[in-house]
């Protein structure tokens, strides 16, 4: 009896010590070195990938998801769909027996149904619905950069397993646009149980979904821990905790990784590639990357508001100066604002070459003879576009010099940095892009549509209407060789009008380490973890 009551006591010690360290005694722990904190847990509310890896990919799915390492559409909440032929309607079965986490304040009493599809959709498409203002100042970024509440002219509750969408057009990309990360599914009963206890912002901090990992907690800009979900209705993951070592700093990262604080990096230095490619320790993963670097200008704001100067600044630009000094060898030069893997790309436009003097000479047509004062934003963190954004931003400073344009250099944290550009605080600023869907309206519409200047993914402001009416009926086209025509059109005039200054589209890397077993590299350039294990 004593025996037993000491035994008794220790394993309960144990499980306590466990419980408290957040990781069990014999569990598997994978930690991600990532690139920067994200803004927030709800994904509905964002646009950057930085979010999306913290929240929509290990915590939420959607109807349809990208199997993985492709853009190919495969069934997910909904176990299948059908499109009518007019392409007005599309009609999803959503699957049975789908589990929703729980956390401290909720324990889910019901599957997973058509009730949280019909949540979620209205919450972002009605300005009246009780949830689309609990977060004072935030936009639905992409529900409104791609105008999908002109798209949608009403979400039918068939039964409790089926939903129809009815839309108000034919949309190519809709089926796309429903994997990508705005329209993660949430939990109606969680938002309705917090709606009751007089804490509805609660649904966007502490998150609750039905995918392959559960959030446990947030230290702000330095931890992210997360725990596998045991019921999750795609298969428990292999590994039993995951923990993202938020880790800004590219060089850290690496260190961390060779001393095996970290099992996987995001975003690694180019000049540190040639070293990872011969660590016996690691395995280098590479892809090319389906992206966009670029500057924008602030449209609305002088001088930004004459192409002229658009022009001249993109002249006086030298781009193969930054692919040697940023990107070395991990990049091709942009002239595009989507990458040349990506159909419907126009290699008839011609890159705007270095050419200082004719940058003068537009400068004084637009009667800058003698230049002027501008702020420059810079990238606060390694983007998959972008390895180094304070290092170009000092390339183009010295270019812009050159024309008589004075730059001072400014940034911020990258939730602040994106907070202040939806709000268009920018005179230039650095941003870039990586696809989510592989079809080209994904970086037309989100940042270049004059609905994406509202939604805030359309940092240069621009709104042109001819532009606008090609990449609409583009959308509207079913054939994607017709489609491509009107793509390509609206590729010249973003060429001539020169919003923002394309820079490159960069070659991706991802090091791990060789215990890390099943980790493979996606177009979107987003980190899934739910079907990777660890070597003992």
């Amino acid at each position: 009896m004593h025996n037993a009551k000491k035994r008794f006591i220790r394993t309960g010690l144990i499980a306590a010590l466990s419980v408290y360290a957040g990781l069990a005694v014999a569990a598997k722990t994978l930690v991600f070195c990532s690139e920067g904190s994200p803004e927030g847990f709800n994904p509905q509310f964002f646009e950057t990938g930085t979010t999306m890896d913290a929240s929509s990919v290990p915590i939420y799915n959607r109807l349809v998801q990208f199997d993985l390492g492709t853009t190919n559409i495969v069934p997910a909440l909904a176990e299948s769909w059908q499109v009518s032929a007019d392409g007005l309607s599309y009609t999803f079965h959503l699957r049975k027996g789908v589990k929703f986490h729980s956390n401290a304040k909720f324990k889910p009493t019901r599957d997973f149904d058509a009730d949280d599809v019909l949540f979620t959709y209205e919450r972002m498409a009605d300005p009246k619905h009780p949830f689309h203002n609990t977060a004072p100042g935030q936009t639905f970024a992409y529900f409104e950069d791609m105008g999908l509440a002109k798209i949608v002219d009403k979400l039918e509750r068939i039964d409790n397993y089926t939903v129809r969408f009815k839309l108000t057009h034919p949309e190519a990309p809709f089926l796309a646009d429903m994997a990508m990360d705005f329209a993660s599914i949430l939990s109606a009963e969680y938002a309705d149980r917090m709606k009751a206890a007089g804490t509805p912002e609660i649904i966007d901090r502490e998150p609750i979904g039905t995918g392959p990992f559960q959030f446990v907690s947030y230290q702000q800009d330095a931890v992210i821990r997360y725990k596998a979900f045991d019921q999750y209705w795609g298969g428990r993951p292999k590994i039993d905790n995951l923990i993202y070592a938020i880790t800004p700093d590219a060089s850290v990262r690496y260190a961390k990784l060779k001393a095996g604080e970290c099992q996987v990096m995001a975003f690694p230095k180019p000049a540190d590639i040639a070293l990872m490619q011969r660590d016996p320790q690691l395995k280098l993963l590479t892809q090319e990357g389906l992206n966009i670097g670029y500057i924008a200008f602030n449209v609305e704001k002088k001088p930004f508001d004459n192409k002229l100067v658009r022009q001249a600044l993109s002249l006086a630009v030298d781009r193969q100066a930054i692919l040697k000094s940023v990107y070395q060898g991990a990049g091709i030069a942009a002239k595009n604002p989507i990458p040349p893997t990506m159909w419907s790309y126009n290699d008839k436009v011609q890159p705007y070459p270095y050419d200082v003097a004719k940058a003068k000479a537009l400068l004084k047509q637009a009667g800058y003879p003698n230049g002027f004062e501008t702020e420059l934003w810079y990238l606060p963190v390694t983007r998959p576009y972008n390895p180094d954004g304070k290092r170009m931003a000092e390339l183009i400073q010295a270019d812009w010099a050159k024309i008589g344009v004075k730059t001072r250099l400014t940034t911020f944290e990258w939730g602040e940095y994106r907070k202040r550009s939806k709000a268009g605080e920018q005179q230039t600023m650095m941003f870039g892009w990586s696809g989510d869907n592989g079809d080209p309206d994904n970086f037309f519409g989100p940042l270049l549509s004059c609905e994406a200047v509202k939604g805030g993914g359309n940092v240069s402001r621009w709104c042109d209407k001819d532009f606008e009416n090609l990449i609409q009926k583009a959308k509207t086209t079913p054939k994607q060789a017709d489609r491509a025509k009107f793509y390509e059109k609206a590729q010249e005039i973003v060429h001539e009008q020169a919003p923002q200054l394309e820079i490159a589209h960069s070659i991706r890397y991802t090091p791990v380490r060789k215990e890390v077993i099943g980790f493979k590299m996606d177009p979107t350039a987003h980190h899934y973890f739910n079907r990777v294990d660890l070597a003992k």
